[in-house]
């Protein structure tokens, strides 16, 4: 059996295929919708958490305020977000998916979502939660890294 340093070796390997990987598909994916990758994961923030504004956009996003601004318009101009007034402070604006748009993009990770049900099948409860678990972990890091690069 693989010892600890190199199954951590192995499993950054994994990670950076596992990135590219996604990169690909939702490069790909966007570009089927006349999106870029960034538009295209914005929408799935806003999809997830639901309404945001553009605080909070560059919060989950990691990206930079002044990039958050153009990239609203872009999305707006493309008819997949529109502007809506905060009902809990007139001066404030959220951001929010238009939902048809939206709804034309789940069909393209249909066979996607069978797939990765399929492979998670292979796995008990126990290694679904460290999978989980790891996963989060990654993602809650990645972001920090990302905040780092755009504040510098």
């Amino acid at each position: 059996m693989a010892d600890q340093d190199e199954l951590v070796a192995r499993m950054l390997v994994a990670g950076r295929e596992l990135s590219n990987a996604a990169v690909m598909f939702h490069t790909a994916l966007a570009e089927h919708q006349g999106l870029t990758a960034t538009e295209e994961k914005t929408l799935d923030l806003l999809e997830r958490l639901g309404t945001l504004t553009a605080r909070q956009l560059s919060e989950h996003s990691g990206l930079a305020p002044a990039s958050v601004t153009g990239l609203i318009d872009r999305l707006e101009r493309k008819g997949f977000a529109r502007r809506v007034r905060n009902p809990e402070d007139r001066r404030s604006v959220l951001v929010e998916a238009v939902p048809d748009r939206l709804a034309a993009l789940a069909p393209l990770f249909d066979d996607y979502v069978v797939s990765l049900k399929e492979l998670a099948a292979r796995y008990d409860e126990r290694e679904l939660a460290a999978i989980v678990d790891f996963l989060g972990e990654a993602a809650a890091r990645q972001k920090q890294a990302t905040r780092r690069l755009v504040e510098d």
